[in-house]
């Protein structure tokens, strides 16, 4: 599983376009939306179908930033 690492402020995610919601910070495009725990700062992604190539790219650039841990 990924997750934000611990020591992140979540408030950073708005730099790539992720908002706040009660729960979670959350990306959408068309039909793939990632979410962001509040609790636990695991990532989720759910999807119809389809690929979104703007998500893809923003998972790469949290993991580029160092802002991403693979946790078992």
């Amino acid at each position: 599983m990924l997750k934000i690492k611990n020591n992140v402020d979540l408030k950073e995610l708005e730099k790539y376009g992720f908002r706040e919601t009660t729960d979670s910070y959350n990306n959408e495009c068309n039909d793939l939306e990632y979410f962001i725990d509040k609790k636990d700062n695991s990532i989720c992604m759910c999807s119809t179908y389809g690929e979104c190539d703007l998500l893809d790219n923003t998972l790469y650039d949290l993991i580029k930033a160092d802002l991403v841990e693979k946790v078992e």
